[in-house]
């Protein structure tokens, strides 16, 4: 049964309506990421259904309606039409492609049929996780650097994928305090981290410019909305922030159990946020 809790919130004296909506007792299996289309108008919901580590061929990507009608619970899944995916992380959605992280590789699939295209296997690879486009073309990508168990690997790294697969590494081979959610912005590459609760800021050459630590830690997805504001999702703070440089973090959305990767829906300025332990989204108006 699909079950759509919708809240409507008015201001009388602007009359602004802000419509939120959960989605949830849907079918959703560890639900990692949303990823919003502007080619298809269309919500993509990258669920692990297991492990986060195993290799095991059932993961699959939900097709959502801006509506919250579960259009097809698996658009695309594992095992199944010539489709090879595991665990399925980080999305991107970039014209008539889908990036999506997926253990040691990134796959890509066709917008808006979901046919798979070719896939880039990054080999010192061990948790590849946040997704964010490049300016110069095709994604980036980061490896939060666990293994089975989360314990570190030594893999913390950030790579470029080209829009023809070319694989190129940004920086690895240092401790970058488990990298996760991504964000290319003002010419400068933003990580948040999952252990230390840092904003690391590189340049696109990989240079590290400087870190920021947060109050907070297990840090997950990283968007920009439409209005220029960077959003960050905290496991820790159960809530999603909007984010600063020198400034203090401002909570928009609390009580949320495992916000984890986050999209945005740049047509009608919507946070899309995962609930990786709950098997639920939420959608969620932000103020213009």
């Amino acid at each position: 049964m699909k079950r759509f809790l919708i809240g409507v919130l008015c201001a009388s004296a602007s009359l602004t309506v802000r419509a939120d909506m959960t989605v949830e007792n849907v079918g959703f299996q560890t639900p990692e990421s949303v990823e919003y289309s502007v080619k298809t108008d269309n919500y993509y919901v990258a669920n692990i259904n297991g492990s986060p580590f195993a290799r095991d061929d059932n993961g699959f990507i939900s097709l959502l309606s801006p509506q919250g009608e579960v259009l097809e619970l698996k658009w695309i899944s594992g095992g199944l039409n010539g489709v090879h995916l595991n665990a399925p992380k980080g999305m991107a959605a970039l014209g008539n492609r889908l990036y999506v992280a997926d253990i040691d590789r990134v796959r890509v699939f066709s917008l808006p049929d979901g046919k798979p295209l070719f896939e880039v296997e990054v080999p010192e690879a061990s948790f590849l996780n946040g997704v964010t486009p490049a300016s110069q073309g095709g994604i980036w990508v980061t490896d939060s650097g666990v293994k089975e168990g989360f314990k570190p690997s030594g893999k913390d790294a950030v790579y470029h994928i080209s829009a023809d697969g070319d694989l190129t590494t940004l920086v690895s081979g240092m401790d970058l305090g488990r990298p996760n959610g991504v964000l290319e912005k003002d010419d400068e590459l933003l990580v948040v981290t999952i252990a230390s609760g840092q904003v690391h800021h590189f340049d696109l050459k990989g240079k590290l410019l400087k870190s920021e630590i947060l109050p907070f830690n297990r840090l997950d997805g990283l968007v920009e909305d439409v209005n220029g504001n960077v959003i960050v999702s905290s496991w820790t703070a159960k809530a999603a922030l909007q984010w600063q440089e020198g400034a203090e973090l401002k909570t928009i959305f609390e009580d949320l159990n495992s916000p984890a990767d986050l999209g945005l829906d740049t047509q009608r300025n919507r946070l899309l946020i995962p609930s990786f332990l709950d098997n639920k989204v939420w959608i969620k108006s932000l103020q213009d």
